[in-house]
C-alpha cells in the first residue's frame, strides 16, 4: 500500500469517528485512561489500547485500503470442485467480503466492539492487521 491508501485509510477512519459520536467518545475514553491527557499517544501505548485498535481493524473492514487483491496460482489446485489451473490470475474481493452478511453481524454498521476479545466469542478479535 502506498501513501495514498493510506490517507485514504486514515480518511476513512476519521469519517467513521465523526459519524459515530459514541464510538469517539469511547476511544477518547480509553487513550485518557490509559494514557492520559498530558502526552499524545505513542507507538508502544498501541498494545495497551484494544478499543483503538478495533477502530482500525473495523475502517479496514469498511473501507480497505485494497478492495481487490490479485494472487497467481503457483500450482494446479481444486476449490469447491472448480479446477485452478497452475499460473491463473485469482482476484479476491476484500471489499466484498467485508460486507457480507454470511460473515459479519450487522455488515453495514460501523461497530468497532466485534473485534474485541469478549464479543462474538472472539472470532473476529484473531484478525491481526500487521
Amino acid at each position: 500500500a502506498g501513501t495514498d491508501s493510506t490517507a485514504v485509510a486514515t480518511e476513512w477512519t476519521l469519517a467513521e469517528l465523526i459519524n459515530n459520536p459514541r464510538v469517539l467518545k469511547k476511544a477518547r475514553e480509553e487513550i485518557e485512561s490509559i494514557v492520559g491527557k498530558d502526552r499524545l499517544v505513542d507507538e508502544s501505548d498501541v498494545q495497551n489500547l484494544p478499543y483503538i485498535r478495533a477502530i482500525v481493524k473495523e475502517a479496514f473492514r469498511l473501507h480497505p485500503p485494497l478492495p481487490v487483491v490479485k494472487r497467481k496460482c503457483t500450482e494446479e489446485c481444486e476449490i469447491n470442485g472448480y479446477v485452478i489451473p497452475e499460473g491463473a490470475l485469482i482476484l479476491f474481493n476484500v471489499w466484498q467480503v467485508g460486507r457480507d452478511p454470511k460473515y459479519w453481524e450487522k455488515p453495514l454498521e460501523f461497530r468497532p466492539e466485534r473485534f474485541l476479545e469478549n464479543s462474538n466469542g472472539g472470532e473476529a478479535a484473531s484478525i491481526d492487521l500487521r
